[in-house]
């Protein structure tokens, strides 16, 4: 059989990347019926409309994956019909689609705790952690029927690949195999850019992670458009911190007010110690203090000593993230510093002098301490502790005592914080303590000594709570013996939500709903206030309890009478931003707001947008602002002006 025009090579070609594409759209199903309580995608049509979308996005991939395979597939050699050459063929195409295919399946289980898809940056984390075998033992057995389907569908992929062969030419029509093979060379690469590019016009930027949200009728569809190779290999030497130009100034000096200052008074307290809880993935929904005003049908709280504490503190229900991993709530809880399509501790930028909590109190003579009871140096929080300027970091090494290990993460919550209080007890003066809790996370554990004693709930998730505010409980018990617990100011919040049982947490501003609380034994600060509160605004607040009388950066405002600037939240999903004002929240992309939506529309089900007026053009005013000056004082290194 002569090679003519070597159509049977090109239809053979064509066959193998639709399948590519059919085994892609599986994908992305499995991917939404895992997921599709964070995502809500409501019917089979609107899954149709987001799989064409991402029609765009998997040629992207595809075409990074299948460069090598599609080169061998037509270069002219005369042999490539040959089994040996097949052979080699068959490798070039399945050792990097597999490869690709399995990170999709990776987000199947992973997208609930990272509520994104999953980039190269998961490499800057996981390179801090020295139990990935543990980690990856665990996910095997939590998501087994993960791990089948990959191979089930990977089986099927192969054996489709194989059902058509390609037959032996034995010889070659010179003419029309040149001509062909001149055609190839013009034609597939030129296909294969505009693939990787997502459009075949010269003057467009290729597609990024941004692009996704374009025309979906929910942000949060945005990742069902995506895939995860798409998304893993788009980031590859990607810093994602670049400055913009939208604004003026003045309008940031107006609009976000960066330099804060807070007069002191005779209604401060004088050099009272902070202790700061950044609870693991506790978010909002599991703490009844901060659902009173929810009217969620059925609601259960899993927090019996958080309410009673909460009770006596000032609360704020409306309180939000700024980012969505653990690294993100370091950042922002600490330097006020919020983490949007990259953590801004993963950049080249982050070993900068930095206004903080830590830098400032640490002038004021106070002795500053970090606890994380996992193995030193995990989740990266050791080396940022570092650049903050900590004096002290206790860490399971610190505790040296392996029986107390979880076997995951680190050191129960019960006694890690009883040794944290044994810990403060030594120090001389003010002190500033956070702790970063380890035990409310999955595996959803609770040391065997306490099986059963917690109420298991409706999700794994509810029985560590139970467990952790039990672990809260004695440490308070504790400290209140000590003569430094009537002088101290504590706050609780968490790094990011968790597992949702209660539609109304389902939303998808509400995955960023953490809880902030402010408690002094003296209930100095109490009640229940509904303004927007987030993350960032709990350095300027404890600046403003203690009467610190200098100027300092903060993107965030005090929570107790920073009248000055209104009330805001400014969050990421990892693809667009999120501006939150009293009135209206801006999706906005980067470049442009792609969507306004009433305040009290937390799903963000219905687009503003084409009736945008003058309120809703003052809020993307402001977002620009707060981006604007975001990047230019990361990139220009600005991050601790001399504001003295």
């Amino acid at each position: 059989m002569k090679n003519t025009f070597r159509l049977g090579e090109l239809k053979l070609l064509a066959y193998r990347l639709l399948l590519a594409y059919f085994f892609y759209f599986i994908a992305r199903l499995l991917f939404v019926l895992y997921n599709n309580h964070l995502i809500q995608i409501d019917d089979f049509s609107s899954f149709l409309d987001v799989s064409l979308y991402g029609l765009a996005f998997d040629t992207a991939a595809l075409m990074y994956l299948n460069a090598l395979f599609i080169l061998a597939s037509f270069l002219p050699l005369v042999i490539n019909t040959r089994p040996n050459y097949q052979k080699v063929v068959f490798y070039l195409y399945f050792i990097p689609n597999l490869l690709g295919y399995a990170l999709n399946f990776v987000d199947f289980g992973y997208y609930p705790f990272s509520q994104s898809r999953t980039t190269i940056l998961v490499t800057n984390e996981l390179e801090n952690e020295r139990n990935t075998s543990a980690l990856f033992l665990h996910f095997l057995k939590d998501f087994w029927h993960i791990f089948l389907l990959f191979f089930l569908l990977a089986f099927l992929w192969i054996w489709l690949y194989k059902k058509i062969r390609l037959p032996i030419y034995e010889g070659i029509q010179k003419k029309s195999y040149i001509l062909a093979s001149i055609l190839m060379f013009l034609l597939i690469p030129t296909l294969m850019i505009g693939g990787i590019r997502g459009d075949f016009k010269y003057s467009t930027r290729p597609i990024t992670l941004v692009d996704a949200s374009r025309h979906v009728k929910k942000p949060t569809h945005a990742d069902a458009v995506l895939n995860t190779p798409f998304a893993f290999i788009r980031t590859i030497n990607k810093t994602q911190i670049k400055r913009v130009n939208f604004v003026s100034q003045a309008t940031i000096d107006q609009s976000i007010r960066p330099r804060k200052q807070y007069a002191k008074d005779s209604t401060k307290l004088n050099k009272p110690n902070v202790i700061i809880f950044i609870l693991e993935s506790f978010g909002r929904e599991y703490w009844g203090a901060f659902n009173q005003h929810k009217n969620i049908t059925d609601y259960k709280s899993y927090t019996p000593f958080l309410d009673k504490l909460a009770a006596k503190g000032l609360v704020f229900p409306n309180s939000y993230a700024n980012g969505r991993k653990s690294i993100h709530g370091m950042s922002s809880v600490l330097s006020g510093i919020p983490s949007f399509k990259v953590a801004y501790t993963s950049s080249s930028f982050s070993n900068q002098p930095t206004s903080s909590l830590v830098s400032e109190l640490n002038q004021m003579g106070y002795d500053t301490s970090f606890f994380h009871g996992a193995p030193n140096g995990s989740m990266g929080f050791l080396g940022y502790s570092t650049i903050l300027g900590f004096d002290h970091y206790y860490g399971k090494n610190e505790y040296n005592n392996d029986a107390d290990f979880d076997g995951i993460w680190g050191i129960w919550d019960e006694p890690f914080l009883q040794y944290m209080k044994e810990e403060l007890d030594k120090k001389q003066g003010p002190f500033m303590a956070t702790v970063f809790t380890v035990s409310s996370h999955d595996p959803f554990k609770v040391p065997q000594q306490y099986q059963g004693k917690f109420p298991k709930g409706d999700i794994p998730m509810h029985q560590v709570i139970g467990y952790t505010d039990h672990a809260l409980q004695k440490f308070f018990e504790a400290a209140q013996k000590e003569d430094w617990y009537d002088n101290t100011i504590f706050v609780f919040t968490a790094d990011h939500v968790n597992q949702i049982h209660y539609k109304h947490y389902s939303d998808a501003l509400n995955r960023f709903a953490v809880p902030i609380l402010f408690y002094h034994p003296s209930e100095k600060y109490q009640g229940t206030d509904l303004q927007l509160a987030q993350q960032i605004d709990i350095f300027p607040t404890i600046m403003d309890m203690i009467g610190y009388q200098k100027p300092f950066r903060s993107w965030g405002r005090s929570l107790l009478n920073d009248k000055d600037q209104a009330p805001f939240v400014m969050t990421s999903s990892g693809n667009v931003y999120y501006f939150m004002e009293k009135d209206y929240t801006c999706v906005f992309d980067g470049k442009n707001s792609i969507g306004f939506y009433a305040a009290e529309d937390l799903a963000l089900s219905k687009n503003l947008i084409a009736n945008k007026n003058q309120r809703m053009q003052e809020i993307e005013t402001r977002c620009k602002a707060f981006i604007q000056d975001y990047m230019a004082r990361i990139t220009q290194r600005n991050m601790k002006p001399n504001y003295q």
